[in-house]
């Protein structure tokens, strides 16, 4: 009789353990860098077409990967999903993320497979977007500032307190924005440009988007931010007229990235496969993001920045994606930059 309930317990640990699998299998933990109210479609969309549960968190781009990165030994995280694609390139540089070739790769840009390849297939471009700045029409009328229309019209004296930008260390927004500023105009002289800029910053938030909200909710003037955030506020109603820059800007790839050694890689290269969709991108129009999908089918916006008609450089993904490099420029603005009076 004690052979047999000794076997019975072994039996139902056995069991308790593979419905405790089967329940862990069941879910997804997804971190998100878009915007919030697109996070949580995303999560509430994957849920209801699959029935695995999403455990969401929503952070900037640099923050999202300084977590994958403090949490390398033990992940927590299945997925990384949008962002600026430059820290997700770093991430596969330095190991933290799977290879993975989604059989959805047919039906997208070249754009969005050339940002895969150039990781070994470990991140993926699923929107781009270019960078350039909005500002609110009727404070600018109030202050009696000019309408700014170049990067160089942004150190005018008469703008001192008027511009925000987030912090490159937290947002990929602001670091592409440094990383084009240098391409744009040479390390040195670029360096020159953002000192210059940073006598008429008012505050560097955390999120990339903010500069552009506080424009929009009459706290800032102008923000720095890439354009499709700023056409979100003016579509929204708010008096934000939208700029690209006259001397050329850099843009981004929004990118995604399977975590490496997740705990549930199957439910993540499903919710992978499933965000790769036209259907799933088209569904951005819900939540006014403006930016360019990866695949072909997917609808967009008429309001959309047309990408064809910004003067766009040809930002280096590679190297300004790479770890060295990026910390590199980092430490440099922590230097030369962040730490001058305003």
């Amino acid at each position: 009789m004690k052979q047999i309930q000794k076997l019975a317990a072994a039996v139902g640990v056995a069991l308790l353990g593979c419905m405790s699998q089967s329940i862990a299998a069941e879910k997804v933990t997804y971190y998100c860098s878009a915007q919030e109210d697109w996070c949580q479609l995303m999560a509430s969309g994957f849920e209801e077409a699959t029935g695995i549960k999403v455990n969401m968190t929503r952070k900037s781009s640099g923050e999202t990967f300084a977590q994958i990165k403090a949490e390398a030994d033990n992940p927590k995280g299945d997925v990384w999903w949008g962002g600026t694609g430059d820290p997700h390139l770093q991430a596969a540089e330095e190991g933290l993320t799977e290879a993975y070739e989604s059989p959805m790769r047919g039906e997208l840009h070249d754009w969005s497979i050339s940002q895969s390849e150039s990781a070994d297939n470990k991140t993926i471009g699923i929107y781009s977007g270019a960078l350039g700045y909005g500002y609110n029409e009727e404070i600018l009328k109030a202050n009696n500032l000019p309408e700014p229309a170049c990067w160089e019209d942004l150190l005018k004296p008469e703008y001192k307190g008027h511009v925000q930008m987030a912090n490159p260390n937290s947002s990929g927004t602001a670091y592409t924005t440094l990383a084009t500023i240098v391409q744009l105009f040479g390390e040195d002289e670029g360096f020159e440009f953002m000192k210059g800029l940073h006598k008429n910053i008012n505050q560097y938030t955390k999120s990339g988007s903010a500069p552009i909200k506080a424009a929009a909710r009459g706290e800032n003037t102008i923000g720095i931010v890439f354009m499709h955030d700023a056409v979100k506020q003016a579509a929204s109603g708010f008096p934000i007229k939208v700029v690209a820059p006259c001397e050329g800007t850099g843009y981004e790839i929004g990118s995604m990235s399977l975590i490496k050694d997740g705990r549930n890689l199957e439910n993540a290269k499903k919710f992978y496969d499933w965000a790769l969709t036209a259907d799933v991108q088209s569904r951005s129009l819900e939540v006014k993001a403006f930016q360019v999908m990866s695949n072909k089918s997917a609808e967009s916006s008429p309001q959309a920045p047309d990408l064809a008609s910004i003067k766009l450089i040809d930002y280096d993904f590679k190297k300004y994606g790479s770890s060295a490099e990026r910390k590199r420029l980092l430490k440099k603005w922590d230097d030369e930059v962040s730490t001058l009076p305003r």
